[in-house]
């Protein structure tokens, strides 16, 4: 599974003009794009889930990045992104094969977002799976940052 993480202070995601996912305004949150891999399955989930509450990305009282997700009981959103295992190595257009396919990736995707909520103490909003969204973030810092379980290493 790959990741990549943006703090911000508020999200929202839309389909079709509706919002269907949002954190904020003026939240201490992440924005979570969550690509699933044909190799990944539930420790690769359990292992990013914890990652990612325990990164020490938001600000203590002297302005260091010192404190975590749980730590400033801070909100998430989750947005599935297949692009995020895009190959670019043959010519210009990118290939998929590394994606997991729907059907191996919903459960994922689904069993992820559970434990963020679990973790969390409440319910973690996401996209829409396979749906053409638009997203609209107020990113602060701005922070981003790659998580890949393959290797455990960013």
């Amino acid at each position: 599974m790959r990741v990549v993480i943006q703090r911000v202070s508020q999200a929202e995601v839309r389909v079709d003009g509706r919002s269907v996912g949002a954190i904020g305004p003026d939240c201490a949150g992440l924005l979570v794009f969550l690509g699933v891999g044909q190799n990944d399955g539930v420790a690769e989930a359990e292992w990013l889930v914890e990652r990612l509450l325990k990164l020490r990305i938001f600000d203590d009282g002297e302005g260091k990045m010192n404190r975590s997700l749980l730590e400033v009981e801070g909100e998430a959103l989750v947005v599935s992104q297949f692009t995020l295992f895009g190959n670019i190595r043959k010519g210009n257009r990118p290939s998929y094969n590394r994606a997991a396919r729907p059907e191996q990736a919903v459960p994922l995707y689904e069993y992820f977002v559970r434990l963020m909520s679990e973790r969390l103490g409440r319910v973690v909003p996401t996209g829409e799976f396979g749906a053409d969204m638009k997203i609209d973030v107020r990113n602060d810092g701005p922070v981003t940052l790659v998580l890949d379980s393959e290797g455990r290493d960013f």
